[in-house]
């Protein structure tokens, strides 16, 4: 198989808008969870101390947060059908895309530094769907066409080369 055919397979798999998530910012992922034959939402609020491939189909991020006094960390595949939503709730201030360091720290030290963004705009995940362009016939005056546009046939050389073997 070609890159290319396994290229088209995966962006057929990719979701059609997804927010721009970075290290270090605050998210409410809410996901579907199976139970028996009935399914159910969750939602896990952390801080995304990783971004992994995120122009590719297989995009990860790895989510932590503290909870009674123990780390948690998940693990997300962004265009995965059970992951219904992903909302920033804070953007930080960071250096680096990996923020395992947060793993050894607790308390005032383990805080980031807020950045200033637009909440709305950045949650948005509306689609912009081209313009389509409407038919601007009127039904006053119809359109008739009689004639048949005549189309030439151009043999390139490696057709003819390939007429030439086969004669």
């Amino acid at each position: 198989m070609s890159f290319s055919i396994l290229k088209q397979i995966g962006d057929a798999q990719k979701k059609k808008a997804v927010v721009d998530v970075r290290s270090g910012d605050t998210v409410k992922v809410t996901q579907k969870i199976k139970e028996g034959n009935k399914f159910r939402s969750q939602t896990f609020e952390g801080v995304v101390i990783r971004v992994d491939r995120k122009e590719s189909h297989t995009a990860r991020i790895v989510v932590r947060k503290v909870t009674s006094g123990v780390g948690v960390e998940k693990s997300y595949l962004i265009h995965s059908p059970l992951v219904e939503k992903i909302v920033i709730v804070r953007r930080a201030k960071v250096r680096r895309n990996n923020l395992t360091y947060l793993r050894d720290r607790s308390g005032k030290s383990a805080r980031l530094a807020n950045k200033d963004f637009d909440r709305n705009a950045v949650n948005d995940t509306t689609v912009a769907e081209e313009p389509v362009e409407e038919n601007t016939t009127t039904e006053e005056t119809p359109v008739e066409t009689t004639e048949t546009p005549e189309v030439e046939v151009v043999e390139t050389k490696a057709e003819e080369a390939n007429a030439e073997k086969e004669a």
